[in-house]
């Protein structure tokens, strides 16, 4: 592995929306890595509510607090994001055993498509374990109060899109 890799840490995701989960998570890899990349992959196949625009947006704001966080938008191979920030590999958040399988068979292709590539895996605090962007646009869509899972932006945000959508 190349000298100083360590240092640098890929998090990526399609963060649509981000949610205090997402912020916890962060919060953990920024005491681990001098520097944590936020990699808002472009995701066209899931159908994202935002845009990728939006949601680095989105993810700039809410994230400002931390010094040591930059966030990019990306529509290549992950392998590609971790190379190009020189990164050791990438940080991915467990929030139960049902997201370990398709979190392993991930790491493994990674790793297969970039042998030095390296996922690292973070556990949410408990009390957003159970928090998921999916969750948190279905209780939107309905005009329901999402302020415990997101920030106040992110609320905004979804207010806006789930209003623009009724007109």
């Amino acid at each position: 592995m190349a000298q100083g890799r360590q240092s640098v840490v890929v998090y990526p995701g399609t963060f649509d929306p981000i949610t205090n989960g997402h912020i916890d998570l962060v919060g953990r890899a920024s005491r681990l890595f001098e520097k944590v990349v936020i990699a808002v992959a472009a995701s066209p196949k899931k159908k994202p509510l935002f845009t990728m625009e939006e949601r680095v947006g989105l993810c700039q704001n809410v994230l400002s607090g931390f010094e040591n966080i930059e966030v990019c938008g990306f529509d290549c191979l992950l392998a590609e994001v971790v190379n190009k920030h020189n990164a050791c590999g990438v940080v991915r958040g467990i929030r139960a055993v049902s997201d370990f399988d398709y979190e392993f068979q991930l790491a493994n292709m990674n790793r297969a498509l970039e042998p030095e590539m390296e996922s690292l895996f973070l556990t949410p605090a408990e009390h957003l374990s159970f928090i998921s962007s999916s969750l948190v646009k279905e209780i939107a869509s309905l005009q329901g109060d999402v302020s415990k899972f997101v920030p106040v932006d992110v609320q905004v945000a979804l207010r806006q899109k789930f209003t623009e959508d009724t007109n």
